[in-house]
């Protein structure tokens, strides 16, 4: 697949000024309350939207559909209120206690300094950036963290851009710069970039003098719905994807949605993955959302794409706030990974996005799950509808032969005790285990289905 050019700018507005915390209401206006929806054990899932109206400031919030009746929460505001001061963000919170932090989501972000200020611990930042996004946000990202507030002194570093360099080499350039920079222990770190950036940031944070502050500013859909939430930091090692890392939780994960005005339309696909992830193994009602107005998202829909996001955070926070580091739960976010890691690293990375490989992951995790006998076949073609009309893959490339997917998954990070655990669906949708209880055989039909040889 061949990589698509900078989509033509345009203006992306927040329709929202809701602040959210985990099933806790922050500002009177919107809240979404979550509970967790995907099968575990005994453990089922529901999700509820409680609106209320603010009489005292006569704001008004209601369903918009794009195309559609199913819609995104959007607040009407009048023109005094859009011009006379900065959008509000919207805010979700990640529960963890005494290490709890806010996503910020909103248009414009990068122009209220205030946001990033007030999670930076010292005087010294480092940016970890790439040569793509450099150019295009790092002096904004520089200016937003300098402005009325001269002591800081920022340093940046700007590493290659590609899944095939998040490696020990790539990694040490960071290392490289923090010390030759003579950083201390009370630096920020700063991710500004897609998964790859965030997921190498963190984890150079997590190292350095064993442990420093870091931010993430996610510019990509990927980045944004997934991998900036949670604190799950790494690089890949030549056997497999993601084996060297650590969870290390950020100060606070800041979403710009105007980044993706200059985000390529293959990528923006690609993030479209992990969206439609959470509605399969925990969110019916967002599933069915997505299948609504999925060409909305495709065109770039400045309320849907808002509305996505800030779903897809509330599901991925509510599941790190119960499993942080991943001992159940917090795996069934891996659905389609296991396939789609093997793919990767069939293919070498860097050749399939990652979004493009978890797509076609999940049509082969969807179809164990049928094979088994716990899903029926509407579900399977519901799942391939949605996927090619968000222009993803629904199978691997014919390179990848069952012996890679065995090799590769052999040494998978949900491995226990020998055993190969998978994310399957189970039941209606939004339901889902985690299991390494089934029909062996069932599994080798489906790479063999998948698969040439």
């Amino acid at each position: 697949m061949a990589s698509s050019s900078l989509c033509p700018k345009h203006a992306l507005t927040l329709f929202t000024s809701t602040n959210h915390r985990r099933n806790k209401v922050i500002s009177p206006e919107l809240s979404l309350r979550f509970q967790p929806s995907c099968s575990f054990g005994s453990s089922r899932f529901v999700a509820s939207i409680v609106s209320i109206n603010n009489n005292s400031n006569n704001v008004k919030h209601r369903l918009m559909a794009s195309g559609s009746s199913a819609a995104a929460p959007v607040m009407d505001q009048s023109p005094s209120q859009t011009t006379s001061s900065p959008a509000v963000p919207t805010i979700v919170e990640v529960d963890l206690g005494n290490r709890s932090y806010p996503i910020y989501i909103g248009s414009g972000l990068l122009d209220q300094p205030q946001l990033l200020q007030r999670h930076v611990h010292g005087k010294q930042v480092l940016v970890v950036t790439n040569t793509t996004i450099a150019p295009l946000y790092l002096e904004k990202t520089i200016q937003a963290l300098t402005d009325g507030n001269p002591n800081v002194k920022v340093e940046s570093v700007i590493l290659p851009d590609g899944e095939q360099f998040k490696d020990m080499d790539t990694l040490m350039k960071v290392f490289d710069k923090a010390i030759e920079s003579r950083l201390d222990r009370r630096c920020t770190f700063v991710a500004l970039g897609g998964g790859v950036i965030g997921d190498m940031c963190g984890y150079a944070a997590a190292s350095y003098l064993r442990g420093v502050n870091f931010i993430q500013i996610p510019t990509t859909v990927m980045a944004q719905v997934d991998s900036s939430v949670g604190g799950k930091t790494g690089i890949n090692h030549r056997l497999g994807k993601n084996l060297i890392g650590a969870f290390y939780q950020p100060q606070c994960v800041l979403i710009d949605t105007d980044t993706l005005n200059t985000l390529p339309d293959r990528e923006l696909a690609s993030g479209l993955a992990e969206v439609i992830k959470y509605g399969l193994i925990r969110d019916a009602e967002f599933f069915e959302w997505q299948e609504k107005n999925m060409q909305a998202l495709m065109a770039r829909d400045p309320s849907a794409f808002t509305y996505a996001i800030k779903r897809s955070c509330e599901n991925k926070a509510e599941v790190v706030s119960l499993d942080e580091k991943e001992s159940g739960l917090r795996a069934t976010l891996n659905l389609g990974h296991t396939f789609g890691h093997a793919i990767e690293n069939g293919v070498g990375y860097g050749e399939w996005f990652h979004g493009e490989a978890v797509a076609a992951g999940t049509v082969m995790a969807v179809d164990l799950s049928y094979r088994l006998g716990w899903i029926d076949d509407s579900l399977v073609k519901r799942v391939h509808k949605i996927l090619v009309q968000a222009n993803l893959p629904t199978a691997p490339p014919e390179t990848v032969t069952v012996d890679m997917f065995k090799s590769v998954m052999a040494v998978d990070k949900k491995v226990a005790d020998g055993l190969l655990r998978l994310i399957l669906l189970k039941g209606p949708l939004g339901n889902c285990v985690f299991t390494s209880d089934y029909d062996k055989k069932a599994l080798d039909d489906t790479l063999h289905a998948f698969c040439k040889s």
